[in-house]
């Protein structure tokens, strides 16, 4: 029994509740990070459901980065860099995943007056979303999966841990 790491098992589970089809597409991981961009790799690359893809590593040192993601169906970008991905690096319809968080500032909250932090995701959403078929949010997008994942291992664990199949 395999316990799968909960962000790449987030956005997998995403692009197959959207609707995607896996099995053949072409699939670009933007960031080469041992937590996301290797695992989500690894994991499309394998034959299942949610996966069977073909897939492209590619990091910000990529020469012609923005034509690898040009190409891509799938688009799942895990760089740390915000607003990496412009909007016409995106195919027509594609489904892009963006599991960037990066805080870029802190504003007044006009609930509590308080200072909260201005998060914005590795690819420009507002002009990303007229191009691509779906788009994930930051936050709000990934980041659940993520929870929802460990959640689903920590159940996955203790039914292992008490004998129950």
């Amino acid at each position: 029994m395999a316990f799968i790491p909960c962000t790449p098992a987030g956005i997998q589970e995403l692009i197959i509740r959207s609707g995607f089809e896996t099995s053949g597409a072409e699939v670009v991981v933007v960031g080469r990070s041992n937590i996301v961009g290797k695992p989500i790799a690894n994991i499309m690359l394998q034959k299942g459901k949610g996966a069977n893809a073909t897939v492209t590593v590619v990091h910000t040192g990529t020469k012609n980065l923005d034509a690898h993601c040009k190409r891509a169906d799938i688009l799942i970008v895990a760089a740390g860099v915000p607003g990496l991905v412009k909007p016409e690096w995106i195919k027509p319809g594609a489904c892009v995943i963006d599991v960037g968080v990066n805080r870029v500032g802190e504003k007044k909250s006009e609930k509590t007056g308080k200072m909260v932090a201005i998060l914005k995701g590795d690819v420009d959403f507002d002009a990303a979303k007229e191009i691509a078929g779906a788009i994930t949010p930051v936050p709000g997008g990934v980041g659940p999966m993520t929870i929802t994942m460990l959640m689903k291992n920590t159940v996955k664990s203790a039914k292992l841990h008490a004998g129950i199949n």
